[in-house]
C-alpha cells in the first residue's frame, strides 16, 4: 500500500517540478498546500533505514540495521533529502533569489520509482508486454515534451515585460488571437500553447506559426532538436524490437512463459515451480554468461578459455592438491559452470549421485537428515570446497545433503568425463583417492568409508600392473611407454607374480 501511494505521488512529483519552475515563480496560496506532499517523501527517507534490501551479489536479504543504513547514505540519501526541501519557501524567504528555484529540479531524481514500475511490468507475464513497452515509450516521449513546454515558457518570462514581444509567445498571432500581455492570459491556455510550441518543434513539422525569437531561445531550440534525435532513434529501435521480439526482456518473458505452461501440464509442486521460477530471474536479472555461447568457437580456443577462467581455482582445490598439470589442463576443459540461488538443493542425501561440484563463489551448507526428519549441519562449503567428490568416486550413494545459502558459482564435471580423465593419469587417481581421505579424516561418517577407499587404491594398482604386464607382453612400447609415464611401476608383479619383463620373455 505505502509503495502504491509513494508511486502516485513520484508522478505528481515528476509532473508538477517542471511545471513549478516554469510557470511559477513562488506558488500561488491556493498551491500551497501542495507542498504537503514532500512530508510524505521525508517520511519514506526515514523508512529507508529500516527496509531490508537483496544483496546483488549474494541474492540474500540483508536485515541487519547497520548494512542498510550505510548502503542507504553512500546511495541516494542525499538526493532524497534535498528532494524533500521547500524550495518555494526557501526561494521566497532569500528575497526571491532566482538560482534557488533551480534546485527543485532534484525532485526528478523521484522518477526512478516510475522506471522501476514499468521495469516490474515488463517482467510480470500477467501484463501483455505490447502494451507495457507502448505505454512506457508514450509517457517517455510526452514527459520530454512537458519538459520542454515548460522550460520555453520560462525563457520567455525570463524577459522583461516591457520586452515581451522579443519572445516567441510574447509576439505569437494564431489567427485574430493575440499573446499581448500572456502572464495575464489564463494558465491552461499558456500551458496548451507551450505544449504545442514543444511538440511541434520535437516533430519538426515546421508550421512556421510559432518559431523561437531571441538568441536564449535559439540556443535552446538547438539543444532540443540535437536531443530529439536521440530520443527519436531510441524510440524507433524500441519499436524493432518489439516487432522482431528481439529484446532481453521479452525473450525471458516467453521463455517464463513457457515454463509454466510446462509446469501446469505436468502439475508440477511449489516447491519446485518456485525454484525453476527462481533460477530463470537469477539467469535473466545478473546476464550470467552460458556455456552456450562458447558452441560455435573452436574446441582449441574453448580449451584456452576454460583454462583461462578456472585453472587457478582448479590449483587451490584440496582435492586436486599434488596432481599433474596435464592431469589438471584436461580437467578445466571438462568443466561446466552454473549458478544457484539461495534455498536450492543441488544434491540429495541417499540419491545417486553422477556429478562432482567446486565451489568457485558463494556459500554452502552440507546437511544430514536423520531418520525423523531431523537436520544436523555437517560443515559450511567455501570457495575451493568439493562436493559430490565421494558419493562419485567411492560408487556410494549420497552421504549428505547439499543446499545453497547464498547465491553461489559452481563449477560442475560429471562422473563419465572424470572417469576417462583418470584412467589416462593413474599416478593422479591415486593421489586424488589419497586426498579425498586426507580432506576426509575428520567426519566420523566418511572416515568409516576408509577401507573402501584403500581397497579403491588397491585395485586401481591391479589393473595398472595387468595394463603394463599386458602391454610388455604384446610388445606394444608406445602404450608401454604412455603407462609408465602416467605413473606405473615395471616391477611391480601381478596376482601370479609375473612383471611386466617376465611376460616379454614368456
Amino acid at each position: 500500500m505505502w509503495v502504491n501511494t509513494l508511486f502516485l505521488w513520484s508522478i505528481y512529483s515528476t509532473f508538477f517540478t517542471p511545471l513549478e519552475f516554469g510557470f511559477f515563480r513562488g506558488l500561488p496560496e491556493q498551491l500551497q498546500q501542495l507542498e504537503c506532499a514532500q512530508l510524505i517523501f521525508l517520511i519514506d527517507v526515514i523508512l529507508q533505514f529500516f527496509v531490508a534490501y537483496r544483496d546483488a551479489h549474494t541474492y540474500k536479504m540483508v536485515y541487519d540495521r547497520k548494512c542498510i543504513t550505510l548502503r542507504y547514505l553512500k546511495g541516494s540519501f542525499a538526493l532524497d533529502i534535498l528532494g524533500c526541501f521547500p524550495w518555494d519557501v526557501i526561494y521566497k524567504m532569500t528575497g526571491r533569489m532566482e538560482i534557488v528555484r533551480y534546485f527543485m529540479w532534484i525532485r526528478l531524481y523521484r522518477a526512478r520509482k516510475i522506471v522501476k514500475f514499468f521495469q516490474k511490468m515488463e517482467k510480470d507475464i500477467r501484463i501483455n508486454y505490447l502494451f507495457t513497452r507502448i505505454v512506457k515509450l508514450i509517457t517517455v516521449e510526452l514527459y520530454c515534451t512537458h519538459i520542454a513546454a515548460c522550460i520555453f515558457y520560462y525563457l520567455a518570462t525570463t524577459i522583461p515585460p516591457a520586452q515581451e514581444g522579443y519572445t516567441w509567445i510574447g509576439s505569437l498571432s494564431l489567427g485574430d488571437y493575440k499573446y499581448i500581455n500572456f502572464r495575464e492570459i489564463d494558465f491552461m491556455r499558456r500551458y496548451i500553447t507551450s505544449l504545442y510550441f514543444s511538440i511541434v518543434t520535437m516533430a519538426t513539422v515546421g508550421y512556421g506559426d510559432i518559431h523561437a525569437v531571441n538568441m536564449r531561445e535559439m540556443v535552446f531550440i538547438m539543444i532540443y532538436i540535437s536531443f530529439d534525435m536521440i530520443l527519436s532513434a531510441y524510440l524507433i529501435g524500441n519499436m524493432t524490437a518489439l516487432i522482431v521480439k528481439g529484446s532481453q526482456t521479452e525473450r525471458f518473458r516467453d521463455k517464463m512463459t513457457d515454463l509454466i505452461k510446462y509446469m501446469n501440464r505436468n502439475q508440477l509442486g511449489k516447491e519446485i515451480r518456485a525454484q525453476i521460477k527462481s533460477h530463470l530471474r537469477l539467469q535473466y536479472e545478473s546476464s550470467y554468461a552460458k556455456n552456450s555461447m562458447l558452441e560455435d568457437i573452436p574446441i582449441a580456443v574453448r580449451s584456452k578459455v576454460s583454462q583461462t577462467l578456472y585453472m587457478d581455482v582448479v590449483r587451490k582445490v584440496p582435492l586436486f592438491k599434488g596432481c599433474t598439470e596435464e592431469f589438471l589442463n584436461q580437467l578445466v576443459i571438462k568443466l561446466n559452470e552454473e549458478f544457484f540461488v539461495p534455498g536450492e538443493v543441488i544434491l540429495e542425501q541417499g540419491h545417486v549421485v553422477d556429478q562432482i561440484y567446486i565451489v568457485c563463489h558463494g556459500f554452502l551448507e552440507e546437511v544430514f537428515i536423520a531418520k525423523m526428519g531431523l537436520e544436523e549441519q555437517i560443515t559450511e562449503l567455501v570457495p575451493y570446497n568439493v562436493f559430490g567428490d565421494v558419493a562419485v568416486l567411492c560408487n556410494i550413494p549420497q552421504p549428505y545433503t547439499v543446499r545453497v545459502s547464498e547465491v553461489c558459482q559452481l563449477l560442475r564435471i560429471d562422473k563419465q568425463s572424470l572417469n576417462s580423465i583418470l584412467q589416462l593419469y593413474f599416478k593422479d587417481s591415486r593421489q586424488i583417492l589419497s586426498n579425498l581421505l586426507k580432506g576426509k579424516e575428520t567426519d566420523i561418517r566418511i572416515k568409516q568409508l576408509e577401507s573402501d577407499i584403500t581397497y579403491l587404491i588397491a585395485k586401481q594398482e591391479r589393473e595398472l600392473i595387468l595394463a603394463v604386464n599386458n602391454a610388455a607382453y604384446h610388445g606394444d612400447l608406445h602404450h608401454l611407454k604412455g603407462l609408465i609415464n602416467a605413473g606405473a611401476d615395471p616391477n611391480k608383479s601381478d596376482y601370479d607374480g609375473r612383471t611386466a619383463l617376465v611376460c616379454r620373455l614368456i
